[in-house]
């Protein structure tokens, strides 16, 4: 192209360029240029042309390789068909030769009546069209295509228009009559070939196959008496069922007749089945009669073969003629001129006579099973056991069969039938085995069967396995009737319901499945390292010692809604997922609707899935992959099993909810001998028999239904399951049944020395699978106790059930109790036994403040009785009184129990200090405490730190928790029910000696009294109501008087009035002030002469005016008046005695620088003096009040309690307080206030009073002056 151009650009320039001189060059010059430009263009014509070819030959080439690597495409697509559509046909027609691998599988008797496949049958390969047509697009003429590429798609179409070596079929109920020319050997291998491929697929009660075969030929068609579809259904003879071969249409009529004679003519539409089954009838050499049917109209639901026919074939209906050589088969046809002609089918299929022998002796067993007995299996409801093939529960023997199973039959069971009539087993072994894995998933929608299939499943796998071998653990969280029942099964290790209502439960069958998961692990490698529960199945076989590890079954229902309430259970169900193939332990989840959302952690570890009807298609693609599950028809039971390794397979469960009916037996005849009898294809006639026994009556339809019947064959059969999951803690032990636990034998069980240690009820630990003894150890640290729980939690209960076990163990001598009741009154049921030495409720104050004191008494005493025997532990003292020492010593440990410590926190705060006290210093003198509250606030911290013994039962608000606030919510409303440190519930035992309704603590009681002889406990002691001053020891030297018994020794209350020379007594009418006083004037008239003591005596209301005689008496005044005029005179005397600077402090100590009578000023109701004005009477000796000690000077001073708050604040009383001298506080009106300090008065009996100094505050009993007690016994 370029070169043209630059010649023709070149003449351009020549024609303008002119030689000098002219001349010929210059001439010629415009013709060279011409001619260069003309050469130019024909050059630049030229190859253009050229291009042009050029570019069309380089498209033509890319278009037709392109074109070619289509057809490669395509050429690979349709060999994929061409394989497909091999392997299709040959798994319809497999090979004859093939045909014995198919007896012993799922595959025999496949084809039903009702399927469309019935009854065809392959009888040669030969070339067949392709399944996929093969259409061209539409093109130009094929004188205009291009040669190259229409000669590839010819070649390519011609290539693969059919396929070659295919299995060529007949449908034999189409025809009623195949008669077979040719080669008459090649005919009967093709027939056995038929005879085998029609007996391998079909069962015996939907075909039969008869023979007609004369003497001749009967070598060649014998074999067949062994196969079970030519066995006569109702006759016998010597050799068993009568075989189907006659040697003559007579003989065949006889065998068949009767069936097939009431038969109408030849239908092809007609659908065979086990009224009427389709039937194979073989003609090789028999007789048949003209005019017979078996050669003319033929019968419905049947076909006549007849082999080697001479016959030619007239063109009649239903009726096919093959000429079969040895290596083809043709069919006759004829054309309209009636002459025949053949066209090719084939290669003829053949069957040797020693394979068809072997090959109907494999199938000679089989019979057909009550499973196949229904015309369409998927619209047939049928029971359990006749998969299982168990004829009656009532006589089967569980044990025995479990001995017989094989490696390949663990964990495989039917669930259901097949559509093909076989029955469906689920086999829930690893894929490595085998199996289909070993978890699964069932979805169904209401009314689809669900739980119906899951009782089944389990019924199964109980019936076909051991308990040692395969346990479960079936859960429903809803709570329904899926498993009720299932727990009599010795397989069953856990049946968990009605989770929904309590998260509780929830979360402990979650520790009990993580608990068995490590349980396992643990066992797996103590054993010796094992890696699988199939390596340690393999070890224990060599040591049965070893302990059994059976398959362990999880099966939840409802698991959709258990995910929803609780998301962290998926955690366990990963957990599972991944471990369980090597631990043994299986899961399949079940629910009416799937939640993909939440099921994509563990989609990978489900290996199979079974869907049954569902809600809608998605459910359905996300079970299966497909929608068919929704499509289901409504029909219970229904539905779809796929796994890893095998197609989508739909069947139909099998029914366990249902009345059992087990199977008739038939009449049995007993033979007169037993010989050996040849089996042959004609009638044997057999030995003479005996006469039939009776048939049994038929079993009536039972009442039960068939899960309950098999229940009970399997009661009690098989080791128990080990129990993973253990009961809730509902039902609450007795502390007998606790006690006998830890090895009592007989109750009471003491002994020599004291038991501290006691239990009081269970801890659940399901994690463990266990439950332990919830104990209280009171020893060392422990030995202070706080129960803790909300109102009804129980909290009395468990105090008393303590006590009752402390009792049971040990002798009064060795522990007693002192009881402070102020709950419900419950404690009260221990009040007679000889361990307890008191109890009394919050209406007793009296008695509450002893139980305290004597309690801060004994904690006393027994600090000084260890100091002075040099006893430097309770637990020597414990061991050296157990040796018979310290005889004398009434105590050993002592329990203070205290039921309502907000009751004392509330009504008895000064009780709080000193109980405190005994808490701080008890343990170490074995003093305990034990108290009860309804919160861990109502328990000061000074006191709480003390109690390290600590049940905390339901508590009416969890944050009030001392364990953990959250825990403490999931405790249930149930009394007893409480929390661990360990965040383990507990259920607290009950104080019976025996379990039911009758049982109470009085049982304990009875039992304690009826053994024990000894002394009781000593019981509280309490101020008498009456003291009579007689029963008090005699006044000491000096001026110390008895006035009566103090509450916390009941011990003498004495008072010296050499040191405190002044008393104050403070008291409501009659409350006792006047008796007070005079005991004191006795004491004083008694206890000192007239020279030693003179009285001044103050009495408005003349209740005094014979206590002191009048040679004692210095004065008596009844009125203000009188009396100050007295107690001037008084001060005049007294003065003189007051210390001065020259008294030195031996004459202070001794009193010595003064002499004459002890001066006592008597004062009753002073509230009616101080009343008369003039700053009182008592105003002159004021200055000698703070001496009275010294100076001999003692003022009792007795006023009423009303307005005594007021008058405090006059200078004599104020005086008198200041000073703090002991005040005898009577009853008095609360509304009077606080008195002296904190003390409040209190309404008391006569003669009870509380007594106040420099100490706290003593209840005491005064002693009654016999005067007095001689005038209360006179009114």
């Amino acid at each position: 192209m370029y070169l043209p151009m630059a010649l023709s650009s070149l003449a351009m320039v020549m024609m303008f360029i002119r030689p000098g001189g002219g001349g010929a060059l210059g001439t010629a010059m415009p013709f060279i240029a011409g001619g260069m430009m003309l050469v130019g263009a024909v050059a630049m014509v030229g190859g253009q042309i050229l291009r042009v070819r050029i570019e069309r030959s380089r498209r033509l080439s890319g278009d037709r390789r392109d074109y070619l690597r289509y057809l490669g495409q395509m050429r690979g697509r349709v060999r994929d068909v061409v394989v497909a559509q091999r392997e299709a046909r040959a798994w319809n027609g497999p090979d004859p030769e093939a045909l014995w691998s198919l007896v012993r599988t799922s595959r025999l008797w496949e084809r039903r009546g009702a399927h469309d496949d019935f009854a065809e049958i392959r009888i040669a390969v030969g070339e067949q069209p392709l399944q996929t047509r093969i259409a061209p697009l539409s093109t130009k003429p094929v004188e205009d295509l291009e040669p190259l590429s229409a000669h590839a798609l010819r070649r390519f179409i011609n290539a693969y228009a059919t396929v070659a070596d295919l299995p060529v079929s007949l449908y034999l109920r189409g025809f009623a009559h195949l008669g077979l020319r040719g080669d008459a050997e090649s005919s009967r291998a093709m027939v056995r070939a038929l005879v085998g491929q029609v007996t391998v697929f079909h069962a015996p009660d939907e075909l039969r196959v008869v023979g007609c075969v004369n003497d001749e030929r009967m070598a060649d068609w014998e074999w067949m008496k062994w196969l079970p579809h030519c066995m006569h259904p109702t006759e016998r003879d010597g050799a068993g069922p009568v075989r189907l071969i006659a040697s003559d249409a007579i003989e065949l009529e006889r065998l068949v007749g009767p069936v097939l004679a009431d038969r109408p003519p030849f239908d092809p539409q007609a659908a065979p089945g086990r009224d009427e089954p389709f039937t194979v009838i073989i003609v090789d050499g028999g007789t048949v009669p003209q005019g017979s049917r078996l050669l003319s109209g033929g019968f419905r639901n049947a076909i006549v073969i007849e082999v080697g026919t001479e016959r030619m074939w007239d063109g009649a209906p239903h009726t096919l003629s093959l000429r079969v050589e040895k290596d083809s088969v043709e069919m006759s046809e004829l054309d309209r001129t009636g002459r025949e002609s053949f066209s090719h089918l084939g290669r003829p299929d053949s069957l040797d006579l020693h394979r068809a022998r072997s090959l109907a002796r494999m199938m000679a067993p089989y019979r057909v099973s009550v499973a196949a007995d229904v015309v369409e299996p998927l619209t047939t409801d049928f029971d359990l056991t006749t998969l299982l093939g168990i004829p009656n529960l009532h006589t089967w023997d569980a044990a025995r069969e479990w001995e017989r199973e094989r490696p390949e039959s663990r964990l495989r069971v039917p669930i259901g039938i097949a559509a093909s009539g076989a029955p469906l087993e689920l086999d829930l072994k690893e894929s490595a085995l085998g199996g289909m894995g070993p978890h699964g998933m069932l979805i169904g929608a209401t009314g689809s069967g669900k739980s119906e299939l899951l009782r089944t499943l389990v019924l199964s796998l109980a019936l076909t396995h051991s308990s040692e071998k395969l346990n479960f653990v079936l859960v429903d969280f809803k709570g329904g009737a899926t498993f009720i029942g299932l727990d009599k099964l010795t397989h069953t290790s856990a049946l968990i319901t009605n989770l929904a209502d309590e998260t509780s439960l929830v979360e402990r069958m979650q520790d009990a499945l993580h608990g068995e998961l490590i349980r396992r692990q643990e066992l797996l490698r103590s054993a010796g390292n094992f890696s699988s529960v199939h390596e340690y199945e393999k070890g224990r076989r060599s040591d049965p010692t070893m302990e059994p590890m059976p398959t362990l079954f999880v099966i939840v229902d409802e698991f959709s809604e258990l995910l929803a309430a609780h998301r962290d259970f998926m955690e366990l169900f990963v957990m599972i997922g991944r471990l369980g193939r090597s631990l043994g332990v299986h899961l399949l989840l079940a629910s009416q609707r799937l939640d993909e959302g939440r099921m994509h952690q563990l989609e990978s570890h489900l290996s199979y899935r079974i869907a049954l009807r569902t809600f809608s298609a998605m459910e359905s693609r996300g079970v299966l992959g497909v929608a068919d599950a929704h499509q289901l028809p409504p029909a219970p039971g229904s539905g779809y099993l796929k796994s890893d390794t095998e197609e989508l397979t739909r069947f139909k469960a099998a029914y366990v909810s249902g009345p059992y009916r087990a199977k008739r037996r038939a009449a049995r005849a007993s033979t007169a001998a037993r010989e050996i009898t040849p089996f042959l294809p004609g009638y044997v006639a057999g030995p003479p028999v005996s006469a039939v026994e009776p048939e049994p009556e038929p079993v009536q339809e039972s009442d039960t239904s068939l899960l309950e019947t098999a229940l009970e064959a399997v009661r009690d059969v098989g080791p128990p399951a080990r129990q993973v999951w253990l009961p809730p803690l509902d039902q609450a032990p007795t502390v007998a049944e606790m006690l006998r636990s830890e090895g009592a034998t007989s109750l009471p069980a003491w002994g020599t020395d004291p038991v501290l240690t006691v239990p009081v009820g269970l801890v659940d630990r399901p994690f463990e699978q266990l439950r332990t003894p919830l104990t209280a150890d009171l020893r060392g640290a422990g030995g202070h106790t706080a129960v803790i729980g909300g109102p009804q939690s129980g909290k009395s209960t468990l105090l008393v059930s303590l006590i009752s076990a402390l009792a049971l163990t040990n002798t009064p001598e060795q522990v007693q109790f002192y009881i402070l009741d102020f709950g419900g009154g419950t404690l009260r049921g221990v009040a007679d036994l000889p361990h307890v030495g008191g109890i009394c409720g919050r209406m007793d104050l009296e008695r509450v403040t002893r139980t305290v004191a004597e309690m801060t008494a004994l904690l006393g005493r027994r600090e000084q009785f260890f100091a002075e025997h040099g006893i430097d532990s309770i637990g020597a003292y414990r061991r050296r009184r157990a040796a018979g020492e310290f005889a004398d010593q009434p105590y050993g440990d002592v329990f203070l129990v205290i039921d309502g410590w907000a009751t004392v926190r509330a009504d008895m705060i000064d009780m709080i200090a000193e109980i405190t006290q005994i808490a701080q210093r008890g343990l170490n003198y074995g003093i305990h405490l034990i108290v009860a509250s309804p919160r861990w606030a109502d328990v000061q911290s000074s006191l709480r730190d003390l109690l390290v013994t600590r049940f905390e039962l339901r508590l009416g608000d969890a944050v009030d928790s001392a364990i953990n606030m959250r825990q403490a919510e999931k405790v249930p409303r149930i009394p007893g029910r409480g929390l661990t440190a360990e965040y383990k519930h507990f259920l607290s035992a009950l104080p019976h000696l025996e379990e039911g309704p009758e049982a109470s603590v009085a049982d304990v009681v009875a039992a304690v009294k009826q053994r024990w002889d000894g002394p009781s406990a000593p019981q509280v002691r309490l101020l008498p109501l009456s003291l009579p001053a007689s029963d008090l020891p005699p006044p000491e030297d000096g001026p110390k008087i008895a006035l009566g018994l103090e509450e916390r020794r009941l011990e003498p209350l004495w008072h010296d009035f050499s040191v405190l020379p002044h008393m104050l007594v403070v008291g409501d009418n009659e409350s006792g002030k006047t008796n007070l006083l005079r005991l004191v004037t006795r004491t004083i008239r008694e206890r000192y002469s007239s020279t030693e003591a003179r009285v001044v005596v103050v009495d408005p209301r003349r209740g005094l005016f014979n206590a002191i005689p009048e040679e004692q008496r210095l004065g008596y005044a009844v009125t203000g008046e009188s009396a100050r005029e007295m107690m001037m005179a008084a001060a005049q005397a007294l003065k003189p005695r007051l210390p001065g600077p020259e008294v030195t402090p031996e004459q202070l100590r001794e009193r010595s620088w003064w002499t004459g009578p002890e001066l006592f000023v008597v004062i009753d109701d002073y509230d009616l003096l101080s009343s008369a004005g003039g700053g009182g009477p008592l105003s002159p000796l004021m200055e000698m009040l703070p001496h009275g000690a010294d100076i001999g000077f003692h003022l009792i001073l007795a006023r009423g309690a009303g307005g005594f708050s007021r008058a405090m604040g006059e200078p004599a009383l104020r005086m008198l307080i200041d000073a703090n001298t002991p005040s005898m506080v009577l009853s008095c009106p609360p509304s009077e206030g606080v008195l002296f300090g904190s003390l409040r008065p209190q309404r008391l009996p006569p003669g009870r009073a509380l007594r106040f100094d420099r100490r706290d505050p003593v209840k005491v009993q005064l002693a009654l002056d016999p005067e007095t007690e001689e005038a209360a016994a006179r009114d």
